[in-house]
């Protein structure tokens, strides 16, 4: 199976190593010349637009920053439209509207391809060594022709149902995400405001009920000081402003939200867009006139499992088909 992957950024360019690393026959393309010509290096062919890209392959894979840029490569004169036919697939694995990737899938379908929103989820250190997870909305059929694709790349693959609800769910964890991380900065800098050590804080809240994913993983970098988690506040804003707007539309009266999205608008504007999200603490260490450090915690995110072939998530009880 032929293989093409547009978009080699901080999560694209992991997904597309763990392709090539697997063994399959690899086409890439990015902007960035040296993204591709590293790629190339390693084994991997280059396209000149998404359009020969999508001439030559069987599955084309897009990550890219936004629904706009998505749409540009897929749209363009030289787009994958332009190239992809039936019986192919493409796998939308941005960070996307739900109803934006439900429109280009119904062009991708009048080609007589096959169109699959595949997400991921779990961070850029799970993303380099295979172990991410990844939500795939698409027809059953699709879903099983891709599956070993989809295995090559993260390990726990859920198949959430129809087009489309891979990115609503994928913005709905992404969400839950930023609450978490705005939660423990105000956690941890008043820890530090009351005088604890911030060593036993993080054990403390990891040995509780207060406990989560975020705390394990992005707590640890933000006592480093280093805060790099190859995620940057303008790409959190896009993520929650996704949920604020998708929920919106249905009308629900949220609370926690729009809040989330004047915090980080607010982050943005103090620090600027490219800022890492992590620094979100900095509006309360400066107003607190505290630094929240540890000791002795990792400077980056490491994913210190080892890569096992990726499965489907069994799940019990569902009722959507």
């Amino acid at each position: 199976m032929k293989v093409g992957f547009i978009g080699l950024g901080n999560v694209g360019g992991k997904l597309a190593g763990s392709l090539l690393r697997n063994g399959y026959d690899l086409t890439v393309r990015d902007l960035n010349e040296k993204f591709v010509a590293d790629f190339v290096a390693r084994g991997a062919k280059s396209a000149h637009s998404p359009m020969e890209l999508a001439e030559n392959c069987d599955v084309v894979i897009t990550c890219l920053p936004s629904p706009a840029a998505c749409s540009q490569v897929m749209e363009g004169d030289d787009g994958i439209l332009a190239g992809i036919s039936e019986g192919k697939i493409w796998l939308e694995m941005s960070t996307t509207d739900e109803a934006e990737v439900r429109r280009i899938g119904s062009l991708v379908k009048a080609k007589g391809a096959m169109p699959v929103d595949c997400p991921v989820s779990g961070g850029c250190h799970r993303a380099g060594t295979g172990n991410i997870s990844i939500f795939a909305g698409c027809e059953r059929e699709a879903f099983e022709r891709v599956l070993p694709v989809l295995a090559a790349m993260g390990r726990r693959i859920l198949h959430t149902g129809e087009l489309g609800t891979a990115s609503v769910l994928k913005v709905v964890t992404n969400y839950l995400a930023t609450v978490h991380l705005v939660a423990l900065s105000e956690a941890l800098t008043a820890s530090k405001v009351l005088g604890m050590d911030m060593n036993v804080t993080y054990e403390a809240i990891k040995a509780s009920s207060g406990n989560s994913f975020v705390h394990e993983t992005e707590s640890q970098v933000i006592l480093n000081g280093g805060r790099d988690i190859s995620f940057t506040m303008d790409l959190v804003l896009k993520d929650v402003g996704l949920f604020d707007e998708l929920t919106r539309r249905k009308g629900m009266p949220l609370e926690v939200a729009p809040l989330m999205v004047d915090i980080f608008k607010d982050g943005q504007n103090r620090y600027g867009p490219r800022e890492l999200s992590p620094n979100i603490i900095r509006r309360l260490e400066e107003a607190c006139d505290v630094q929240v450090l540890g000791k002795g915690f990792p400077s980056e995110m490491v994913d210190d499992e080892p890569e096992e072939p990726g499965y489907e998530v069994i799940v019990e009880g569902r009722c959507d088909y």
